[in-house]
Formats: C-alpha cells, structure tokens, sequence
C-alpha cells in the first residue's frame, strides 16, 4: 500500500526538472548569485501577479518578510503588535526580533481567524501594528480590520504566509494592509527549494525602506538606516521565476482536490469554512476531529499521513510564559490547537488519495 504524505515536494520538481536545473545553471555560470536580475525578474512577477499598483522585495525568508515589514513601520521597544496565537512561531519570534511586545487575540471558532469582536479588548495605547495571520488560505476581513485600527494610526501587517492566491472582495491577500509578509518556504503554495520570501506593500516610501533594510541599510557606501541582512539569493529566485507562471494551475488544483474533500467527508469531521467574500488559497486542508491523536495513529497505521497545524498555541509555549497569558485567556485558541487535523493536500496529489482519505475517517470518525 503506497503512502499517502501531507506534502510531497518530489512529484513537482519531477514535473519541472530541466528548467529548474537549467536556471540553476544559469545562475551560477553568471557569477552573479545574489541580488541579481533572478531576483528582480520574480519580483516583477510577484508583484504583477498581485496588482500593478504594488511593489515586491525579494527577502531571505517568511521570517525575514516579517521582521522587515516590522522595521519598516518603525515598530521597535516599548511598542505593542496584535496577533494571534494559532500560528507558527515565526509571527511572534519576528515580533520580539523588533524588540516590540506580542500581545494575542482570541480567534473565531468557525474560520479560526482573528475574531475582531475581541479585538478592543487586546488593542492599548502601545499597539503599534495589527498582524492578520491568514491562517490555511483563509482571509481575515482586513477591511472591517481597517475600519476599528486606522483610526487611532494603527497599521496592518498581513501574515500571507499560508495565503499565496487567496482574495477578500476580489482583492489579492497582500494588499489589504500597509505591507504583506510572503514565505516561499518549499511547502507553500508557491515554493522554493529553500528558504525565501518577501515583501509586498503599495507604498513606494515602504518599498524603498525594506530594499535598504535587507542590505545593513546601505545606500551605497553608507548605512543611511539600521537594516540587516536578509537578501534572496539568486538560485531560490530563478527557481521561483519557474514556479511562478504554474502558480494558477497549482491554485486551481488545489481548491478542485479541497472540493473533494468537501464532498467526501463524514458530516462529523468539522470544516473550517472561507470567511465571507473569500476566496481560499487552499494552502492546507484543516478539519476538526474529536480524540484527535487516536484518529491520527488509525490514519497513520492505515498509510495516511496528518499534520498538525499547530498543537500547542503560541501563548502556551515555554519561550513565550514571560508574556504571562495563562491556560484559559484564549479559548478558542485553545479548543482548536485539541481538535484541528490536516489532511494531505498539494498540487500532484491524486483523486484516488482523497478518497482513500475520506473513506478512513469515514469508517474512524463516521
């Protein structure tokens, strides 16, 4: 019985072999292997992918897009960022990386998306920024978002880590806010072989601002600002100038495989439905499953592999007990790190695993 993984990333190098090792090639007979025409090329790309109104800066990783956009805003001590505590740690460890203080808000218990009923409670005198995490492709409403920050000259830095395709009222994840943080890490919906990322905001002063950040801050021979070194390199840039024009195709296939799943599953295992006016990235397939680690270990034992995304809340972590959120102060946060499951899901994965899948849970959960 062949395996079923949660993702595979072999079936789609397999698929785009020559013209990833002949951009490698390329590449490297240039001599020109970081921050060079690979990677302004896929900035252009990314950025018209998105809006012709918007600008791209390639960066080192999805961490390194975070703590950028966050130096950008000029965020740093003293200061206070919102987000929430359902995500990967990355988004808190690039808050702490500014030397700024997380502060979490509880999430909604149908999307799993930051819950803007709970927001006031979370926001103070300090906050700084808002960071939307667009958890699984999912979208937070950044526009009602807007409406209750702006106001008080609170910005918006959006999480679109897990969000590459995904829109809110037609308008790509990214340019919802002052400034978006992408990962390209391999699993995403448009990934390197490596670590990658960017940043994307329609703010020219904000765009000229991180492309000095992520070079020390040098203009030239002079640091004209305290940056750091986070620059993509050439090789990850070429390989996603061959991934991105397949971004479309990806995306289609993966909301085709997710509406499988739709269709397929037992009414007892839980969606996470799209939030109103969205469109979802489908970048992982999440459900919600009573006894969770029993229904895992039957999959498992049957050749089906789950995930977690993610089990333990970020405000339960031991690195983060200094910020003093105790067991309880988000509950929703907390009942879904009990019950969510990620089935396998990306672009090569066949019809015939799906309904290998749905037909395991149905006979464990149904």
């Amino acid at each position: 019985m062949t395996r079923i993984a949660t993702f595979d990333p072999r079936p789609g190098f397999e698929a785009i072999r020559d013209e990833v090792l002949a951009a490698i090639e390329r590449v490297l007979a240039s001599g020109r292997v970081v921050l060079g025409p690979e990677v302004e090329r896929f900035e252009a790309g990314l950025a018209g992918s998105l809006g012709e109104d918007c600008v791209a800066v390639g960066v080192a990783s999805g961490t390194a897009a975070l703590s950028l956009a966050l130096r950008a805003l000029e965020v740093g001590p003293g200061d206070e960022v919102v987000t929430v505590a359902n995500t990967a740690v990355p988004t808190v460890a690039a808050i702490r990386e500014v030397g700024a203080t997380p502060v979490f808000c509880d999430v909604r218990g149908d999307t799993a998306l930051l819950d803007l009923d709970r927001l006031e409670g979370a926001l103070s005198p300090r906050t700084k920024v808002v960071v939307p995490v667009h958890l699984y492709g999912n979208v937070v409403d950044v526009e009602a978002l807007r409406e209750r920050v702006a106001p008080g000259g609170v910005r918006i830095l959006e999480d679109c880590a897990q969000a590459q395709g995904a829109t809110l009222s037609g308008c790509p994840a990214g340019l919802l806010g002052d400034v978006a943080a992408f990962s390209f890490y391999p699993s995403k919906n448009l990934g390197a072989y490596g670590d990658a990322g960017a940043c994307v905001t329609r703010d020219p002063s904000l765009g000229e601002a991180l492309r000095r950040m992520r070079t020390y801050g040098l203009e030239g021979a002079e640091a004209r600002c305290e940056g750091v070194n986070a620059r993509l390199d050439e090789l990850q840039a070429a390989i996603l100038n061959v991934k991105l024009p397949r971004l479309g195709g990806d995306l289609a296939r993966r909301r085709s495989l997710s509406c499988r799943y739709d269709q397929g599953l037992p009414a007892e295992v839980r969606r996470i439905p799209a939030a109103p006016r969205v469109v979802h990235g489908r970048h992982l397939y999440v459900v919600r499953v009573p006894d969770r680690p029993s229904v895992q270990a039957t999959l498992d034992a049957r050749g089906i592999t789950t995930g977690v995304h993610y089990p333990i809340p970020i405000h339960r972590m031991r690195a983060y007990a200094f910020l003093g959120w105790g067991e309880g102060s988000l509950p929703e946060t907390e009942r879904l790190a009990g019950e969510v499951l990620t089935l396998p899901l990306y672009p090569e994965l066949g019809e015939e695993a799906v309904d290998r899948v749905c037909a395991a849970l149905s006979e464990v959960v149904g």
